[in-house]
């Protein structure tokens, strides 16, 4: 059985924080903790077991919002969302120097909320151009490194990671903002730009084939004028990439 996604809310307002927790519980994420000053939270997080933190800016303590956040990326390899009434330029500035990995401003709806913790975490878990971007998350949890990963990747699928080695993908197709991750017998939605992704993937057996589709040459079956097979899936392909294939098939 899935796991649900496990938040702390750190908010003074207490009618606030209550309203929070109901939406999120009524979505489906269980609620770690609702307290409302920083030592709190700091507790909780040296406790417990948390996903993510959802801080108001403005905390009933000496110490704020961005000051919390600071603590966790300093300390703690989890996202986190400042939700504040503040929108102001001085207030932004600030927040920014802590990288948040959302900004949410009150009042918002059960869908804001939504939207941002999962743009949140799946941007934590495969953004490029984090500082700990070579830190995948397994679903227990445990940071591993590159040197381990090498071979592989880990992709999101509801709330579990699943490590997928680079020669089981066949290929990736682009569909609106998320990527389809097709492997001999799976398919996982990522939410990344197709370009992005293909950074990610080894470049001796990944190729962008078309405008929306990376295709692994290795599991390539058959070609025509304008596509390929893989697995029985005609994937078409550009000019560029159909003489490449042919060139590389006659050296």
């Amino acid at each position: 059985m899935e796991r649900p996604i496990r938040i702390l809310i750190v908010e003074d307002n207490v009618i606030i924080a209550d309203d929070m927790q109901s939406m999120l519980e009524e979505i489906g994420y269980e609620i770690v903790d609702n307290v409302i000053v920083y030592e709190q939270a700091e507790e909780v997080l040296r406790t417990q077991q948390v996903d993510l933190v959802l801080i108001d800016i403005i905390l009933a303590s000496d110490k704020t919002g961005i000051d919390l956040g600071k603590h966790i990326r300093e300390n703690y390899d989890i996202p986190f969302i400042f939700v504040t009434s503040n929108s102001d330029r001085a207030t932004v500035e600030n927040a920014k120097t802590v990288k948040p990995n959302g900004y949410l401003v009150k009042p918002f709806e059960q869908q804001d909320l939504y939207t941002s913790i999962e743009i949140a975490l799946s941007n934590f878990t495969y953004g490029l151009g984090q500082e700990k971007k070579e830190d995948v998350l397994q679903e227990d949890d445990v940071p591993m490194s590159n040197s381990v990963l090498k071979d592989s990747i880990f992709v999101k699928k509801q709330h579990l990671y699943y490590r997928i080695q680079f020669g089981d993908i066949q290929f990736i197709k682009a569909d609106n903002v998320y990527l389809e991750v097709n492997t001999v017998d799976k398919k996982f939605l990522v939410r990344s730009p197709l370009k992005d992704y293909l950074e990610k993937l080894p470049k001796n057996k990944f190729y962008r084939a078309h405008k929306s589709y990376i295709v692994n040459v290795d599991h390539i079956d058959a070609i025509n004028s304008k596509d390929i097979m893989i697995n029985n899936n005609l994937i078409p392909i550009s000019k560029d990439f159909k003489e490449f294939i042919i060139s590389s098939m006659n050296s």
